[in-house]
């Protein structure tokens, strides 16, 4: 590390963004993030005019890192206790409140493209640290900030509040409007703007222990002034890289002054830390864009393809999953006939989902037993997954296996050998979920993630070959207690059973680098960077149906990258919502994604198969390395229209790839204006040429632009527009578009 001199003005810059950081007292103190400008001094002189001689109770001046309790005036007589802390801490004496005084600044060796510094604080009576980290990445305009707090005190620290992150922002504006994504099952990550009134909260949070996306995704973006566009408008966005529970909170005070507040909650008392322990709390993400919505979802996606998500820079496989097409009826046959068939039409992986395990009177038949047991079935796969495995190369089809790690069913044998291992109440009765019997498993007990490691370990040296797990969680805290958090200590389980997660899935990554993860929670319960650390993609909704995946994609697009989300063509009427669409329909929508399937081949029309394989083929040679790697422009908003488009364009702005979808469009009443592009390179010519189309009766195709094969220049195409032809309800195009010399 390199220590850098305190009292003086400090800097953290990225290629369009920066944050200012000026001495005040004996700590340091945020005065401006957002576009990257020349002279810092001359942002401490303006930052320095207001004549504002009130202050908001919580005071004027805010620490990087404000505390309960903190004094952070500067003038003798306007001191003022800060009561909008980030962290609230219990020391071991009982004494609620934190001052902290910065000891130093150092500047730590990190990759190529980050600069990374950490401020280093200790309370001024007490031994009480916090070493605040900020990341950043240059070429991204990402920063990532989080704390580490330890102690050594007398007696342990009780923490009521521990967020990641306390930035306050001086005056940006007097309105801020924040755009949110909600949802449940079935309807993930749909879309809300509010704007956040002066002296108000807008708080959002996730309290399930488990499907933390849920209700809210712990993201956000927020306008300043008024609400920006996807390509206008000053824009700060933060997402907070945590799979427990959760809270973020925005303050738009009576000053006009802008308080964001993120991080892990504890809902059931204090965290009690230790001393001589380090508390690693989540990482908070943050980006500023002066160039609206879209520029903020580009940075996310490019910084999470290069740093975050694993092998982020792979193309994903095409695949079929086993769910929607077999369920839990699963058998050697029923396995090798589905691996046949998404053979034919060009897959290149076979998952087997839930029902695959356990013996007995455990057997999993239904939703009602055997989660936790994670042994083969012998009487549904009598020759066993390895025979699965080779069966599948002999097709050149990777194989994959559904688990739920974290889950076990009160019919189990784990549950019956071990019940102390069930997060459960004292003295109350046993809550269960799905079947009245699934319950959640105590993560945050060393003993149980050695127990599960086993077992999942134990299976994949079974069968060598395996390539993915989907990692699945179907339920939330619906008891409270553990049996080896004791006492007061039983409160940290909102936070270590989170941690626990995360170490036993690294310790799997760990020892089988090469297999896939997919994060999967009753849908996208598990859309967030805490669980994208660890995973390669997620699985976006259980609700399959293509009408309701744009919404779900669209929304889930702002913050997480196309190659992390997967999409798959299902059969219809759609098991979720019993809307019958064309098979193009639903592969336009699924190829805006990780392309793949759950259906049964067998079920499909010969005329279904052929144009499958057809869009596979299409898909595997136009569009995935474009769409999994390339730059996302949101054209045509969904909430706002019949119709909706989107387009990917690649790094070098030598292709693109546009898609248009109709939906409740009326037949002769709905004429959709020419779509401006963006994106593209102005002074370039591109080829645009119509993909995935169907052919009428006489072999033409069923085209939705009249421009196709038209050589035109990316000025024209982002000013003018192109124009497509809709026919009633579901209908669909896809263009690509090639830059020609």
């Amino acid at each position: 590390m390199k220590e850098i001199a305190k009292g003086k003005t400090f800097q953290i810059k990225t290629k369009n963004t920066m944050m200012l950081f000026v001495p005040r007292k004996d700590t340091m103190t945020l005065i401006y993030y957002g576009k990257r400008l020349s002279s810092a001094t001359d942002i401490e002189k303006l930052w320095g005019q207001t004549s504002r001689w009130f202050y908001t109770l919580g005071g004027n001046i805010q620490e990087t890192y404000p505390a309960f309790g903190g004094d952070l005036e500067t003038q003798p007589d306007r001191q003022s206790m800060n009561v909008h802390g980030a962290l609230q801490s219990i020391h071991a004496n009982g004494d609620p409140t934190t001052e902290w005084q910065i000891e130093k600044i150092e500047e730590v060796k990190d990759q190529k493209g980050f600069k990374h510094y950490v401020f280093s604080y200790k309370d001024r009576v007490y031994p009480f640290f916090a070493k605040q980290h900020y990341r950043a990445s240059f070429e991204t305009d990402i920063i990532e900030t989080w704390v580490e707090l330890s102690h050594k005190e007398k007696g342990d620290v009780r923490l009521p509040r521990m967020d990641s992150c306390g930035l306050k922002f001086r005056g940006l504006s007097n309105r801020y409007f924040v755009q949110n994504l909600y949802g449940t099952w079935a309807s993930e990550a749909f879309a809300a703007e509010s704007e956040i009134p002066r002296g108000g909260h807008l708080e959002f949070d996730a309290r399930s222990g488990v499907r933390d996306a849920w209700g809210n995704n712990p993201s956000f973006m927020l306008s300043i002034g008024q609400k920006a566009t996807e390509t206008e408008g000053n824009v700060i966005a933060g997402a907070l890289a945590w799979s427990g529970s959760w809270h973020i909170d925005l303050l738009h005070d009576a000053n006009d002054d802008l308080h964001i507040y993120a991080g892990a909650a504890n809902l059931s008392g204090p965290y009690i830390l230790e001393a001589n322990r380090t508390l690693t709390l989540p990482k908070f993400l943050l980006t500023y864009s002066d160039k609206g919505k879209g520029q903020v979802s580009r940075n996310f996606h490019t910084w999470a393809r290069d740093y975050c998500i694993p092998r982020g820079h792979e193309l994903r496989s095409i695949l079929l999953n086993s769910w929607e097409g077999a369920y839990f009826n699963l058998s050697d046959q029923v396995l090798l006939d589905m691996m046949d068939g998404v053979k034919r039409i060009g897959g290149e992986m076979f998952v087997i989902d839930d029902g695959w395990f356990a013996q007995g009177e455990f057997t999993r038949n239904n939703g009602t037993s055997g989660l936790g047991d994670w042994t083969w079935n012998r009487d549904k796969l009598p020759k066993g997954l390895a025979y699965l495995v080779k069966q599948a190369k002999k097709r050149g089809l990777k194989l994959g296996l559904w688990f739920e790690p974290e889950m076990a069913n009160t019919k189990s044998q784990i549950a019956h050998d071990h019940p102390e291992w069930i997060i459960r109440g004292t003295n109350r009765a046993l809550r269960g979920g799905r079947g009245a019997t699934q319950v959640v498993l105590d993560m945050s007990n060393p003993k149980v993630r050695e127990n599960i490691f086993n077992q999942i370990d134990a299976v994949l040296k079974s069968a060598p070959g395996l390539s993915y797990i989907k990692w699945d969680a179907n339920a939330d805290f619906m008891n409270y207690g553990s049996d080896f958090l004791k006492g007061e200590k039983c409160a940290n389980l909102w936070f270590d059973y989170t941690a626990g997660v995360y170490e036993l899935i690294a310790k799997l990554r760990k020892k089988y680098p090469k297999i896939i993860f997919q994060a999967c929670s009753s849908g996208g319960a598990h859309a967030e960077y805490g669980f994208l650390s660890y995973a390669e993609e997620f699985w976006g909704s259980d609700d399959t149906d293509a009408r309701q995946r744009i919404f779900i994609q669209w929304g889930e697009t702002q913050f997480y990258p196309a190659n992390a989300m997967a999409c798959h063509v299902t059969a219809v009427p759609s098991h979720q919502t019993g809307r019958v669409t064309p098979i193009k329909y639903r592969f336009d929508v699924a190829m805006s994604g990780r392309l793949g399937l759950e259906l049964h081949p067998k079920n499909m029309t010969e005329e279904e198969l052929e144009f499958s394989t057809k869009a596979i083929e299409t898909y595997k040679k136009e569009i995935r390395p474009i769409v999994q790697q390339g730059d996302l422009y949101r054209l045509v908003s969904p909430y706002e229209n019949t119709y909706a488009s989107i387009m990917y364009v690649n790094k070098e702005k030598s292709k693109a790839i546009q898609f248009f979808y109709g939906m409740n469009m009326t037949y002769c009443g709905d004429y959709p204006p020419p779509v401006k592009l963006q994106g593209l390179d102005p002074k370039a010519k591109y080829r645009v040429e119509e993909l995935n189309y169907l052919l009428d009766r006489k072999g033409n195709p069923k085209l939705h632009t009249v421009v196709n094969k038209e050589v035109l220049s990316g000025e024209a195409l982002m000013e003018v527009g192109i124009g497509f032809t809709m026919r009633p309800e579901y209908d669909s195009a896809v263009l690509k578009l090639t830059k020609v010399k």
